[in-house]
């Protein structure tokens, strides 16, 4: 039997038999190399090739994106917001950007830009090799020059540049494009090319995509474009921001004539109808941004806060951010309440300013230079009336010469004398003869909040005069001394801690020992008056009494009171007696947001002005409203009663104390400091409040379904002056506001709930009473119902006339119940029909 070869000898017989070849293909190709001189070239070029393939791969290949991206690519799309009836309301953009489907471009505006930019777009694989040709030549004889050489880019190139790598002015840049539109083409078709391309291509006035520039340039959805119009678009992506700018108007009309005529070349429009473009001329709008119906710029610049907190601002903060998220967010703005808000506050401003004379610019701008762009960068706007934003660019005596932000400039007339207006100062302005004469914007401000008590959805907000002038809501971020509003919340504690609106309570003197650094304080009413006697709970809030406000906080305890204010919402202040009068600060956001909780039986909801959010495509991925309500998507019925969802909100107040305190405030309204109110005939309750100063004035109320708050003060507080009043300025601006919006208060009274006897009283002493017909909306009606818990209602009390009638009714009682029964006299012990008819029937 042979013997195996050893591995060793295998391995060495391979290398022996690779070798023998590899020299006999040498000794063949040798002679070849020597002798052919093209065999030589055709071998270092292709090693040349490889090598470039190689860098190029390196270099340019190996750092494309994946075209596979544009498959599921999602363009940045602004926010759009909608109101309570699901209008949109605004829009929260940097770009203009409205996304369309292929099928919603009109052919002549999708034959205008293939004419203007790749006339052979569905007949080429990506690149335009003729074009491409014409754009190196013209590379070469520029290079060096410093100007910018023609692109020579196709439809595709440009989507691959605009979308997937950038606009770097570069050879590299170009080998990008050329590349990546060819694998473009391999997985996309030319619709969807096309269609990528048109939504996305920068057409100027910060407008992304032919509906966005159509509006921007027209005021027209890309439907409604004339052809002249379609053939504007189709020039500005060569130089959008030249062919947009009025001083460019004659190259801009050269181009659009000479797109026409390359339609009419293409085939894609007729002779006549290119003669009919050219005759029009461009028509375009003023450069303008968004201009929605609704004016709720503290609204909606609060919406944003909030949006922004949630999703964040940019792409970078993930895919809903607020300015790349494209989401729709529907808010509970009613625009009809918020209209009349911003024209009650306003109008409660400009009458307490009144004469006042002009106290100063808007602001101070360099006009030295550019003032135009000066003046358009600091953003200041108004809306109201005809009134108009402009800067002072020169003053000669009471006259002048005013500049607006579109470069216009006017004549101003009637400037005031003394430190007046000068150059620079951006002031308010309205029209006048051939001119403008000055404006003044009260110095004075304040805020108002309009809210849904059953839900705490905000239906309103007005923060100022207005947002275009400065930013700051008053509603929502100037902390406030409430005065008088915060006292419904002491009364409140006091009636869950044993009292009722029946008690007596002394208006009188009250004095407290502070210790011996700050010695004894002794509380006053307002203005300084005295106190009056003993009188009702109810007398001492519907006249807003300081005196009993303080001895009612000091004996039910001020940590209690404080507790009250806190559990509401207002805020978290220390248990100093000056609290129970409004001395700790809050907004008129939470002021309103704890009436609301008294007007719905003391459940409260977290204020929302936002209702839910959706994605770009459609998901809801946020609501303010999360109850679970699972059985209520069954397919079919389980025969199981009908599911409801739970009750939303938290119990802050006893239902009953706050239908007690709501009760004792529809009389501020009938007979106290909100008196102005009693003729609007709604069933209306609140509280006006005047600091200590006075800086600040307020008014907080409204009816079962509408709450609304309003303050006004100085920013810098100060003075407001000695007549001011919450009755007499924050009360009418809220009476203002219902007239404007008389049909949405119903007639509905506020319903009592369960546990509270409505008893008959008399108004002055607090006793109960048994005859006369009570008379609630009546200033000075002697007999009112009033709310009691159970057992807390004042003790019956019989006068001296009415014991022998009524002895005698109990005679001939007992007469009566011995003939029926054959029985005596009633036993003496008694029992329940005893008890009954001794206390005159049923109660």
């Amino acid at each position: 039997m042979a013997e195996e070869p050893a591995p060793s000898s295998s391995r060495f017989r391979i290398r022996r038999e690779a070798s023998g070849l590899f020299g006999r293909a040498s000794a063949a190709v040798a002679p070849v190399w020597r002798a052919s001189r093209l065999v030589r070239l055709g071998v270092y070029a292709l090693a040349a090739l490889v090598l470039l393939y190689a860098l190029v791969w390196v270099t340019v290949i190996r750092t494309l994106p994946s075209a596979d991206k544009l498959l599921t690519y999602q363009p940045p799309l602004p926010t759009m917001v909608r109101g309570t009836d699901g209008e949109i309301v605004s829009s929260y953009a940097r770009e203009r950007r409205v996304q369309l489907r292929y099928v919603d471009f009109p052919d002549p505006l999708i034959h205008a830009f293939l004419s203007a930019e790749d006339k052979s777009f569905f007949s080429h694989g990506g690149v335009d090799f003729t074009g491409l040709a014409g754009a190196v030549v013209d590379y070469a004889t520029k290079f060096g020059s410093g100007q910018r050489a023609r692109g020579g880019s196709t439809i595709t190139q440009q989507v691959a540049k605009n979308i997937l790598i950038g606009n770097e002015y570069s050879v590299t840049r170009k080998l990008k494009e050329m590349i990546l539109a060819r694998r473009i083409e391999s997985v996309l078709s030319k619709q969807q090319i096309l269609e990528l391309y048109l939504n996305e291509i920068p057409l100027g006035r910060q407008s992304f995509g032919v509906q966005a520039a159509a509006r921007a340039y027209f005021d027209k959805d890309v439907g409604d474009l004339a052809l002249n119009e379609a053939a504007f678009l189709a020039i500005l992506p060569k130089a959008p921001e030249t062919y947009g700018r009025a001083k460019n108007v004659e190259r801009a009309l050269e181009r659009r004539n000479w797109v026409l005529d390359q339609m009419v070349k293409n085939g894609w429009a007729t002779a006549d109808q290119a003669a009919q473009a050219k005759a029009q001329p461009l028509g375009l709008v003023p450069r303008r941004s968004e201009n929605y119906t609704a004016d709720a710029g503290y609204f909606l610049e609060e919406v944003r806060r909030q949006l922004i907190e949630k999703f964040g601002e940019n792409a970078d903060n993930g895919p809903n951010s607020v300015y790349a998220g494209g989401l729709w967010v529907r808010t509970s703005l009613d625009t009809q309440l918020q209209s009349a808000a911003q024209d009650s506050l306003r109008a409660g401003l400009l009458r307490y300013s009144g004469g006042r004379g002009w106290h100063g610019p808007v602001a101070t701008i360099d006009v030295s230079g550019n003032w135009q762009a000066e003046l358009v960068t600091a953003n200041i706007g108004i809306r109201y009336q005809d009134w108009r934003v402009g800067v002072v660019l020169g003053r000669s005596g009471s006259g002048g010469t005013i500049g607006f932000a579109d470069g216009r400039t006017a004549p101003l007339y009637g400037i005031p004398g003394g430190p007046g207006p000068k150059a620079g100062d951006v002031i308010v302005v309205a029209p006048n003869g051939n001119g403008f004469s000055l404006r003044n914007i009260p110095e004075v401000s304040g805020g108002m909040v309009v809210e849904d008590p059953q839900s705490g959805r905000v239906l309103a907000m007005q923060g100022g005069f207005d947002a275009r002038l400065g930013s700051f809501n008053r509603a929502t971020q100037a902390n406030r001394q409430p005065g008088s509003t915060i006292k419904p919340f002491v009364y409140a504690t006091a009636l869950d801690n044993g009292m009722t609106p029946a008690s007596m309570v002394l208006d009188g003197t009250f004095c407290v020992y502070q210790g011996a650094a700050l010695g004894q304080k002794c509380f006053r009413n307002f203005g300084g008056e005295g106190g009056s006697g003993s009188h009702t709970m109810r007398w001492g809030l519907e006249q807003s009494r300081n005196l009993m406000t303080v001895r009612i906080a000091n004996d039910t305890g001020m940590d209690k009171v404080v507790r009250t204010i806190k559990n509401v919402g207002i805020g978290d202040y220390q248990p100093y007696l000056s609290m129970a009068l409004g001395a700790g600060d809050t907004t008129v956001a939470h002021m309103v947001n704890a009436y609301a909780a008294l007007a719905n039986h003391g459940l409260q909801h977290d204020q929302s002005l936002v209702d839910y959010v959706q994605d770009r495509n459609g998901k809801v991925i946020w609501r303010a409203d999360n109850r679970d309500c699972s059985p209520c998507n069954m397919a079919q019925w389980d025969g199981r009663p009908m599911p409801r969802f739970r009750v939303s909100g938290r119990q802050v107040i006893d239902a009953r104390t706050a239908y007690q305190v709501v009760h004792m405030l529809e009389g501020v309204v009938v007979r106290g400091t909100a008196e102005t109110l009693r003729d609007l005939n709604l069933p209306l309750f609140g509280k006006t409040g005047t600091t200590s100063g006075p800086t600040n004035v307020w008014f907080v109320g409204g009816s079962p379904d509408i709450i609304a708050g309003v303050y006004m003060g100085y920013d810098q507080p100060r003075s407001l002056g000695g007549y001011a009043q919450g009755g007499r300025i924050a009360a009418p601006i809220f009476k203002q506001f219902v007239q404007a919006t008389r049909p949405r208060w119903g007639d509905e009274p506020f319903a009592v709930p369960a546990g509270v006897r409505m008893v008959r009283i008399d108004r002055v002493s607090g006793r109960r009473v048994f005859e006369g017909t009570p008379a609630d909306q009546e200033a000075k009606a002697g007999v009112i119902w009033e709310a009691f818990k159970p057992d807390t209602e004042p003790r019956r009390t019989v006068r001296a006339e009415e014991l022998s009638v009524k002895e005698a009714v109990m005679n001939a009682l007992r007469k009566a119940r011995a003939a029926r029964g054959g029985q005596g006299a009633p036993s003496d012990q008694g029992g329940e029909g005893d008890f009954v008819e001794e206390q005159g029937g049923i109660y």
